[in-house]
């Protein structure tokens, strides 16, 4: 049997979208994005940036807009966004909660490796676990995004003036699963973004956290880009029922 276009272009969009868990964009990609829109000098870049940020009331950074759908039911929404949420985050897990009663979706799934640095003493590796909620009425979705934290793996064998270490000197190492605690060399932090530049001056992981904000900014743009595409025009553009 032939596939058809449209099962095509869906094969290929899924191998886009997905990865190890939400591949809305990877992150050498997202990072030659946000130098193209905000420059490649991370402090500056994340100063003026904040200038237009307000953290909300639990100190989170949150994103939030509406996007207009007219002539589209809940009905039609709630199939299409379903249909992008599941192409888009491969791990089951990722969908916290679907009701489709309340026409409501919430994915919390971890962007490894978001961005690394280079420090003084240490070598730091940022992740982010944005947490993306979807509430479904009439001709109309209302997208929320939020990151309270930023999950660090600092490698303390990485710095400039670090001793070397033979056994332990692979940053890859960054890599490596949440809690294994194998390499006494890495240990993880958690960073409140309110706690950090740009939102506190004085910062001694000043130029981490303020690429860890660019790149977190940058990303909350794909993915309302890429929600509203869902939105307007479906996934693959032949969700329709005219068929």
């Amino acid at each position: 049997m032939k596939r058809t276009l449209s099962t095509m272009l869906a094969f290929l969009l899924s191998c886009i979208l997905t990865g190890a868990q939400a591949q809305v964009m990877k992150a050498a990609d997202l990072e030659k994005y946000a130098k193209q829109r905000y420059g490649d000098k991370w402090t500056e870049a994340a100063a003026n940036l904040a200038r237009n940020m307000e953290l909300d009331k639990n100190e989170s950074l949150t994103y939030q807009e509406i996007i207009e759908a007219p002539g589209k039911t809940k009905a039609q929404l709630y199939i299409n966004l379903n249909y992008w949420v599941t192409a888009t985050f491969k791990d089951p897990q990722a969908i916290t909660l679907n009701d489709k009663e309340s026409g409501c979706i919430i994915i919390s799934s971890t962007i490894n490796d978001i961005a690394q640095h280079m420090g003084t003493l240490n070598k730091y590796s940022v992740s982010i676990t944005p947490i993306i909620r979807l509430d479904i009425k009439e001709g109309r979705v209302r997208v929320t995004y939020t990151v309270q934290t930023y999950d660090v793996l600092a490698d303390i064998t990485g710095g400039w003036l670090s001793p070397t270490d033979k056994n332990h000197k692979s940053y890859g190492d960054s890599k490596r699963k949440k809690g294994d605690n194998t390499n006494p060399n890495l240990y993880d932090e958690q960073w409140e973004i309110a706690h950090h530049f740009p939102f506190v001056e004085k910062d001694r992981q000043k130029r981490t956290s303020a690429k860890a904000l660019v790149m977190t900014h940058a990303y909350s743009n794909v993915v309302m880009d890429k929600i509203g595409e869902a939105v307007k025009n479906g996934v693959v553009g032949g969700e329709d029922d005219d068929w």
